[in-house]
């Protein structure tokens, strides 16, 4: 995929999305890397015991789908300078996890070229789980 130049980004332009399936495949996998194996994230009956349906994914697990986007678009030659987020809602087995965003603003300051996102996942239903901000800088 070719990364974003800061002389094509244009403010409200969309960037191409990053989607996974998740599981308890991509949990276990991402509670391996990071010693989180937290019971309700990988059983059931642990999660219903605080009464939500089911297991459910980490929401470090989203915020690294929000990195996942913005290194895609950002290329080689790009950075991620800041990013923060908040996890409002919760992803279950089999949810379709899309990671979005948006172009906020285009500016130059101290001699980068920066760009702020509005950013977001969202599942299958379009409900928005994880919103956030980000701020990348591009090369020219």
């Amino acid at each position: 995929m070719a990364q974003a130049s800061f002389d094509q980004v244009r403010e409200g332009q969309e960037i191409p999305t990053f989607q996974r399936v998740t599981d308890f495949m991509h949990w276990n996998r991402y509670a391996a890397v990071n010693d989180e194996f937290v019971y309700i994230h990988m059983d059931d009956e642990m999660a219903q015991k605080i009464g939500q349906p089911a297991a459910f994914g980490m929401g470090n697990l989203q915020a690294s789908y929000l990195h996942n986007l913005l290194r895609q678009w950002v290329g080689d030659d790009g950075w991620i300078k800041k990013v923060s987020c908040q996890f409002r809602g919760m992803n279950f087995k089999n949810d379709t996890i899309t990671a979005k965003g948006t172009v906020v603003k285009k500016y130059e300051q101290d001699g980068e070229k920066l760009v702020d996102l509005d950013i977001w996942t969202e599942n299958q239903k379009g409900e928005k789980l994880c919103p956030g901000k980000a701020t990348v800088a591009l090369a020219g």
